[in-house]
């Protein structure tokens, strides 16, 4: 079974910064695509970021210039570094990956989420 761990949300004020992280674990062959989703009150879950192993990371037209996605195979561990953040990235933070498991299956999996709430 693989298991996704999100961390790093908070509580920050308009113009903050938070890195979120996000760790893999379990029979993983090796991690295809990783991507960070969001999902706002009242509204449906939206992609933030992807980034697959090998190929072009895509941004939602919303964080562009703001929000950077990483990862690093190593650890199993990808990241998303959030700058200039505004009321409205107010949002519960999902994590997504999409895994060869050890059971030579291409397998898709969600982490439970991380709170990010952007106030004064």
């Amino acid at each position: 079974q693989v298991q996704l761990v999100e961390s790093g949300g908070g509580l920050v004020q308009p113009g903050g910064s938070l890195r979120l992280s996000c760790a893999a674990s379990g029979s993983i062959l090796s991690i295809n695509v990783v991507g960070w989703y969001r999902q706002a009150p009242g509204k449906e879950r939206e992609l933030v970021a992807v980034m697959p192993s090998r190929g072009s990371t895509n941004y939602a037209d919303s964080v562009k210039g703001r929000f950077t996605i990483s990862r690093d195979n190593a650890k199993r561990t990808a990241y998303l570094q959030m700058n200039s953040l505004k009321p409205e990235d107010t949002a519960v933070y999902y994590c997504n990956a999409d895994v060869l498991s050890g059971n030579f299956r291409r397998e898709n999996y969600w982490g439970r989420g991380t709170q990010v709430t952007v106030s004064s």
